[in-house]
């Protein structure tokens, strides 16, 4: 299936959760799900009951919006996460922390992970000094992330550092803000990634 490119604020509502899909509008009180904190559409109002199939598609509908990925990348993410030892689950997350428009959206220079998917799509991001411009990069602990020197100036990127102050910095990161760069310095613990997401209904969901 391929990415979704339509309304973010709609899918928000669906799920009746914030998935910080728009930054701004978001700290501003102004979204959608804030002014009409029900599903879309003209039965969007009524109580539906999920079953257990439909809560786990929904944790896995979520995770695939929050984090802008496809089908395909989050069942490989899975199916690498599951060979790895440890937590299934935890590992899937962790793996969705890694890829470097996360990265980027958690080092503040990007509003929305949609953003920041994007700012690394036109090149604008530096990967220890190299250009790398595939959002699905893995970063590793240790690595430097930087804004090119001709992209600092950004509007886009200035704002989302001031938004930045207002929520406040990911404890797995350290970014001079002045300087637009940042050391992904280790991987975060599980409750220190604070999202809408059961991964533990994920995992249920392809395991079947």
């Amino acid at each position: 299936m391929a990415r979704y490119r339509g309304p973010v604020e709609k899918i928000e509502r669906r799920f009746g959760v914030s998935l910080n899909m728009k930054g701004e509008r978001r700290l501003a009180g102004k979204s959608a799900l804030e002014k009409r904190p029900f599903a879309p559409g003209q039965h969007g109002q009524r109580r539906k009951k999920v079953s257990e199939y439909g809560l786990q598609l929904n944790e896995k509908q979520k995770a695939k919006f929050m984090y802008g990925v496809s089908e395909k990348q989050l069942r490989s993410l899975f199916a690498e996460g599951k060979r790895a030892a440890g937590n299934t689950g935890t590992n899937l997350i962790m793996l969705l922390e890694q890829r470097l428009d996360n990265v980027v959206y958690r080092m503040g220079f990007a509003s929305t992970r949609r953003f920041a998917r994007q700012f690394v799509n036109h090149g604008h991001v530096l990967v220890d000094g190299k250009r790398v411009d595939i959002p699905s990069y893995r970063v590793k602990p240790g690595q430097k992330i930087e804004v090119r020197e001709s992209s600092k100036t950004n509007v886009q990127v200035v704002r989302a550092l001031e938004l930045t102050n207002q929520t406040g910095m990911a404890e797995w990161v350290d970014v001079e803000a002045e300087k637009v760069f940042g050391i992904f310095t280790r991987l975060p613990e599980r409750e220190e990634v604070v999202i809408p997401v059961e991964e533990r209904l994920i995992v249920e969901l392809f395991s079947k």
